[in-house]
């Protein structure tokens, strides 16, 4: 199975997805976890792996996919924390992997910029870097997720999350604690 986790910068996604590949790998010894920005790290001998815009994004997200592709092939199972910019892709995930589980964390901006711990939005928001999702790059809230996690005032833990995608996917029995 993959567990997608798709969300801006700042949402939770490498840190719930940490835990919920922690839980997972203990009942299921072959899981890994991938992150997207890990990804990008592992293929930066290529001049272009590092390009932010939507052509380098692209190819990164193709990457991760195709990787998580053959791992799946493999019986491997995977959470993959990733931007996920492209619904096209997220379509080809669902068509191809054996059982696929999207989830998104729907985090608004304002609580994102409060979050924002590498400065990342608010070197965006003042124009000093570009290419940033959800500032200069628009980012599609995805459709067909099977779970939507939406942070509101309230503070969503998460302890929270990773129980919900743990319990939705069919990881754990939900009559579980």
């Amino acid at each position: 199975m993959v567990i997608w986790l798709i969300g801006l910068s700042g949402s939770g996604k490498t840190t719930v997805g940490k835990e919920v590949f922690r839980i997972w790998k203990k009942k299921s010894p072959q899981t890994i976890f991938l992150d997207g920005d890990e990804v990008r790290d592992i293929f930066s001998n290529e001049n272009y792996s590092r390009d932010y815009t939507l052509k380098g994004r692209r190819l990164n997200a193709e990457r991760i996919s195709r990787l998580c592709l053959w791992l799946d092939n493999y019986n491997i199972n995977i959470v993959a924390s990733v931007l996920s910019v492209f619904p096209d892709m997220q379509d080809w995930n669902r068509k191809n992997f054996k059982k696929y589980f999207q989830v998104f964390l729907d985090v608004p901006m304002n609580i994102l910029v409060k979050r924002d711990t590498k400065n990342l939005y608010k070197e965006a928001l003042s124009g000093k870097i570009k290419n940033v999702v959800g500032v200069d790059i628009d980012f599609p809230k995805p459709k067909n997720s099977n779970l939507i996690l939406t942070q509101t005032k309230s503070q969503m833990t998460v302890d929270f999350c990773v129980k919900e995608i743990l319990k939705k996917s069919g990881i754990i029995n939900e009559n579980k604690s």
